[in-house]
């Protein structure tokens, strides 16, 4: 495995794949600061910061409360010839919870709102132990490696840029607002976006086996990874 700094790699306790190319590398204990790379793409394999486990933490917090003020705040509002409406995202999907469109409302609601908000509890779930130095919860390895798997689909981004392009389209029509919960959906993707910087799986798999064999043997892992 290579990193920005020197090692030796006869230190290395195991093999790590890169989730990119499927290089194998000798795995070896990072000091914080050091990141290491993928020696055939160069794609970053763990990347050790003090404190990120807070951090981590503290952003998935942000998105629950940004992802609340996103549901239930008025969203846009749509105006013409002296006669207006506004809404929440809560309120059109109760306006389409009906009939033959209410499969595909629960499932736009799952990918846009319901994954996102899992995925904060598993990282807050996994993560709130091993920041205070103790032995991780039951079940955080499915918790966490469910979280991981949950990644590619939390498609808040994806929803604000399909309405960004509904709205230009809409807007030769009628005149149009923005509401609290369009910028609360933009400060979500950019928590979400920070959160993901912060978060390398292979150093937090490595601190969930630390501190289990630390408890274990009766003595406390610093905290110096994410």
């Amino acid at each position: 495995m290579q990193t920005e700094g020197e090692y030796d790699l006869s230190t290395g306790a195991g093999l790590i794949a890169c989730p990119r190319c499927d290089a194998l590398h000798v795995e070896r204990e990072l000091e914080p600061g050091e990141t290491a790379r993928c020696v055939r793409c160069n794609t970053v394999l763990a990347s050790p910061r003090a404190g990120a486990f807070t951090r981590i933490i503290a952003l998935s917090l942000a998105s629950l409360v940004l992802m609340v003020g996103a549901v239930f705040f008025p969203f846009l509002e749509i105006s013409r010839m002296g006669f207006g409406n506004e809404t929440s995202l809560f309120g059109v999907a109760l306006a389409f919870s009906h009939g033959a469109l209410m499969p595909l409302t629960v499932a736009v609601l799952g990918m846009i709102v319901g994954l996102p908000v899992l995925r904060a509890v598993l990282l807050v779930y996994t993560l709130l132990p091993l920041s205070r130095n103790r032995a991780p919860y039951a079940h955080a390895v499915p918790a966490f490696r469910l979280s991981e798997a949950l990644r590619p689909w939390s498609m808040a981004e994806i929803f604000v840029i399909g309405t960004a392009i509904a709205l230009v389209k809409v807007a030769g029509l009628a005149n149009i607002s923005l509401g609290p919960a369009f910028w609360a959906f933009c400060g979500l993707i950019l928590v979400n976006a920070a959160s993901n910087a912060f978060t390398s799986a292979t150093t937090i798999w490595d601190a969930i086996e630390d501190a289990g064999m630390a408890t274990d043997g009766r003595e406390i892992v610093p905290e110096t990874r994410a």
